[in-house]
């Protein structure tokens, strides 16, 4: 059997762990910069904030219903999401981290097996252990446990617990879906689908497979049979490899310096760097971009980007920040206030299946250049981000986020430990 263990309102309840007296408060999460609603508490969602509304067009509903308001903590969000994780190996035999706040499960099968009380049990470890609420939902396959983490969300109320063991739980489950909410269902095949007066996912389990091959592909004729309870999508243990890797940022405030642009771009690079390591996986192009902000309507509007092709693949940061550096060169026009910059990495291959070149910068594809970012990373993940850095990403940062109302980094900054006084 699978389960789709699923977090409630994860950054709301990231930010509740640490603050019990946010509880049954509504509590909302923005975005970089401050600036759209990204998470809400149930409570937010009553008093009809709307995900993604601008932070700035809700600011009567913040004062006037005392909503909390915090900036991303994504430092703190991700360790969250990696000890629920470690919960949820210790009742699993393999586990899909399918996002930041879902994972599938394939539990273990024991005779006479209660998955009722199974996933309760679940559920009441990841709340005791890390604080976390979750939903989860089980059935036999990876579709029909999704189908059942939405219904008992909907409609269990605090058991927050559903198991699809019968066919009778099924066809509730089935009939509750609209057809547009089932997982692989996008908004094209919805429509059509709906055209056709199929409108929630039991009448999509009972479609002529043909007739859904002939629209659909293979791909649509595997949905059918996942929410009929034949398994056709295994769990993915190994997340595939990324094929673009992009760090943007949009700035705190408005840039017209070349310098901090600079600087923005460098350490943009660096997370890529870090990000491409990580992944074991190297880039053979990277798109430098930098933009204007379009809604400041009288100032000079430019977007502009390049594309630069490497020699040889690398995820070494001094090669990354030089070229990031020649294509701002390129790109950059004096006068503009600049909202936006960023950078992606193209056409990626493992690091282990490098085609070598006569034309390499010996230096920085030396194995010496592979030990540097080694003992950077070393050191950075020890102490903390960017302690030891390229000269390049600068230390002022005016470009920085604005996030004035982030929380501490209760779980990864030993600074920031709370602290209880008896």
């Amino acid at each position: 059997m699978f389960a789709l263990s699923d977090c409630n309102n994860f950054y709301c309840s990231c930010e509740r762990i640490f603050q019990p007296s946010l509880n049954g408060k509504p509590v909302i999460v923005l975005s970089n910069n401050d600036g759209c609603a990204i998470a809400r508490s149930e409570e937010a969602k009553a008093l009809g904030i709307a995900m993604g509304a601008p932070a700035f067009m809700i600011r009567d509903i913040i004062e006037k219903n005392n909503v909390q308001v915090f900036s991303s903590n994504y430092v703190l969000y991700g360790d969250i999401s990696r000890r629920v994780t470690e919960v949820y190996r210790k009742y699993a035999k393999e586990i899909e981290v399918y996002s930041i706040d879902e994972s599938f499960l394939y539990l273990f099968d024991y005779p006479g097996m209660n998955y009722d009380s199974y996933a309760t049990e679940i559920r009441n470890t990841v709340k005791q252990w890390i604080g976390m609420p979750v939903c989860i939902g089980v059935a036999s396959s990876k579709t029909l446990a999704k189908a059942a983490n939405k219904y008992a969300k909907k409609m269990t109320g605090s058991k927050g617990v559903f198991v699809i063991d019968s066919e009778e739980k099924r066809k509730s489950v089935l009939e509750f879906l609209k057809v547009g909410d089932v997982w692989g269902i996008g908004s094209r095949y919805a429509k059509w689908l709906i055209g056709h007066n199929i409108t929630d996912a039991w009448q999509l389990s009972r479609s002529n497979e043909e007739w859904i091959r002939q629209k659909m592909g293979v791909v649509g004729v595997r949905l059918v049979k996942e929410l009929n309870g034949i398994s056709c999508i295994d769990l993915e243990e190994v997340a595939p490899t990324k094929k673009v890797i992009c760090t943007s940022r949009s700035f705190g405030t408005l840039i017209t310096q070349k310098q901090e642009l600079a600087e923005a771009i460098s350490t943009f690079a660096t997370r890529c760097g870090e990000k491409l390591r990580k992944e074991k996986i190297c880039t053979s192009a990277i798109t430098v971009f930098i933009y204007s902000n379009v809604f400041r309507v009288k100032d000079t509007q430019y977007h502009g980007s390049v594309t630069i092709p490497f020699n040889r693949p690398t995820n070494y940061t001094g090669d990354l920040i030089s070229y990031a550096l020649k294509g701002l060169n390129a790109i950059y026009k004096p006068g503009i206030n600049y909202h936006k910059a960023g950078i992606m990495c193209l056409d990626m291959v493992p690091e282990n299946a490098i085609q070598e070149t006569f034309f390499a910068e010996t230096q920085r594809d030396s194995d010496k250049g592979r030990k540097v970012t080694q003992v950077l990373d070393q050191i950075n993940v020890l102490m903390g981000s960017d302690k030891v850095r390229f000269a390049a990403a600068g230390y002022s940062k005016q470009w920085r986020l604005k996030n004035e109302k982030l929380s501490p980094c209760y779980t990864t900054n030993i600074s920031q430990i709370p602290v209880v006084h008896l």
